[in-house]
């Protein structure tokens, strides 16, 4: 990284250290365990530092390169690998998922009456914005999420194929295309790109986006020489919740979950969201078009009605969602800042990053405090932009 002073940048040096110093006060408090932060404008990273601790079982200061489960922010990720594909020419995103993937043929819809039969296949579109009918067992606890829970969707002991089929098995929540419901779709995706290029989603990944873009500490385990560099959140929610179990990076997991299941340091991921406003180009390596970014970055939803409950609580009010992000579509409306544009998103362990085209601007908040995620989310937002200078 290019570090210059926040003036440079067209930010301000004060009240940089201000959000550091927020963050150092939340810190103190015992709420927040330790965070690395990266604030870039034009090309250039105005802040990246770190504060509070790395575990707070060994008490050891935070660092720079610490590695964070990054939970959904890897979705991003493997919705640009499967858009290299479409580049590739060998993916359309009008196919139908059962054209790849035979087992999600002839899928059936929960409906009151019993199971209805899709009125249409969910298409690649579908599982990249969301819309291919599917869910989480943890936004909700209708019938179609507790069979998700009952077949234990979330475990990491079965390769992505044997998830693909048990989830191929079981009934849709909603008609595809007809509503936008976060769900286990990018996982899927990343099935679909293993059945194309013949190789693991590692391998992929590693091949087509970590090299060229030169992110060697991003992967789905983390080797047992960087087991100390690991960022742990608190054993128990300071805040006196249900503290999130987060999973074991130690240890090679069956699965590589493409919709969460990657670890990364703020210096990787600010090399992945550079390549991104960038329109899809890095150090002299493009892997994606301008135009493909562009179409990436827009809203995909229109006028389909986001499902209520959890998913909708992910959408704040005057945003939609592209093909891996979610994309603000207003100036105002919402209650945090940002430039109509600004696509962004999140992990459950509360890692987060937003990206500004028209300000030429990206923030990345590395932490892990599951219950805080959202508080520390917004608090992050209003004091970048309370930073910018112009």
């Amino acid at each position: 990284m290019q570090i210059v002073t926040p003036e440079k940048a067209g930010l301000s040096t004060d009240r940089l250290k201000r959000l550091m110093g927020v963050l150092q006060r939340e810190v103190d408090a015992k709420r927040l365990p330790g965070a690395v932060v990266v604030v870039a404008r034009h090309g250039k990273t105005a802040l990246f530092e770190s504060v509070g601790e790395l575990s707070p079982i060994t008490g050891e200061t935070m660092r720079c390169d610490a590695r964070f489960r990054i939970y959904s922010m890897t979705k991003p990720i493997v919705s640009v690998a499967a858009m290299m594909l479409v580049e590739d020419g060998r993916l359309l995103l009008a196919d139908a998922v059962a054209k790849h993937l035979p087992e999600f043929a002839g899928q059936q819809v929960a409906a009151a009456s019993g199971e209805v039969p899709v009125q249409r296949d969910a298409t690649v579109h579908d599982l990249l914005r969301h819309t291919a009918g599917m869910t989480y067992e943890f936004l909700g606890s209708g019938p179609v999420q507790r069979q998700y829970a009952q077949l234990r969707l979330g475990s990491r002991d079965r390769s992505l194929a044997d998830f693909t089929h048990s989830l191929a098995s079981l009934p849709l929540l909603f008609q595809p295309a007809s509503v936008f419901e976060y769900s286990r779709a990018t996982d899927v995706l990343g099935r679909v790109i293993e059945v194309i290029s013949g190789q693991s989603l590692q391998d992929f990944l590693n091949e087509r986006v970590f090299a060229p873009l030169r992110m060697p500490d991003t992967s789905f385990t983390v080797p047992p020489e960087f087991h100390g560099h690991i960022a742990e959140p608190f054993a128990r929610d300071p805040e006196g919740g249900l503290q999130m179990k987060v999973i074991d990076v130690r240890t090679d997991a069956a699965l590589a979950s493409g919709g969460g299941g990657l670890i990364s340091t703020a210096q990787d991921y600010a090399r992945f969201l550079q390549f991104m406003l960038n329109r899809g180009e890095l150090d002299g390596q493009r892997l994606l078009g301008p135009q493909t970014i562009d179409f990436m970055t827009t809203d995909h939803l229109g006028d389909l009605p986001v499902a209520a409950g959890g998913s909708r609580a992910l959408l704040p009010p005057g945003h939609g969602f592209g093909l891996g992000y979610a994309v603000r579509k207003q100036l105002g409306v919402a209650p945090v800042p940002g430039s109509a544009g600004t696509y962004f998103w999140g992990g459950l362990a509360g890692t987060s990053f937003f990206v500004d085209p028209k300000l030429d601007l990206f923030g990345i908040l590395m932490l892990q405090a599951p219950n805080q995620r959202e508080y520390f989310r917004m608090l992050f937002r209003n004091m970048v932009y309370a930073a910018v200078l112009d």
